[in-house]
């Protein structure tokens, strides 16, 4: 068994960060799902969405739930996922953050939570010249 991954995002930059990493990986190792949110979409019709994907994703090892800017509607519904067991969420998802979660498909829901957040950090850096 292994970790689920839903990301939940505004619009479609879940979708445009997955695409990028599977071209990078070649595939994605994780089971996973993408739910995109409009300014337009019902909160509530959102969650029961998001909920159904946690459902899917959650195989017994957990689903760790990536989403965008914290505080907005993606990561309101993606907290609200957190009453459920083996549940973590992380927001200020960032392309280094998924790529390393994606590298390490065989780590524990804990382990992998590390992994995602140095992958984040880490992928931070001012270039003030040649980096």
């Amino acid at each position: 068994m292994a970790v689920g991954l839903l990301i939940i995002t505004h619009n479609r930059i879940g979708e445009d960060l997955l695409s990028t990493a599977r071209s990078m990986l070649g595939r994605l190792p994780l089971e996973t799902a993408w739910l995109p949110v409009s300014q337009s979409g019902d909160p509530d019709d959102l969650l029961a969405l998001a909920t159904e994907y946690h459902r899917k994703l959650d195989v017994g090892d957990g689903v760790l739930v990536l989403t965008d800017m914290y505080g907005s509607t993606p990561s309101n519904i993606a907290t609200r996922l957190l009453h459920y067991p083996k549940t973590q969420v992380i927001a200020e998802i960032n392309l280094p953050m998924l790529v390393r979660v994606l590298n390490y498909p065989q780590l524990r829901l804990h382990e992998l939570v590390n992994k995602a957040i140095s992958g984040g950090h880490d992928g931070i850096v001012l270039c003030e010249t040649e980096c």
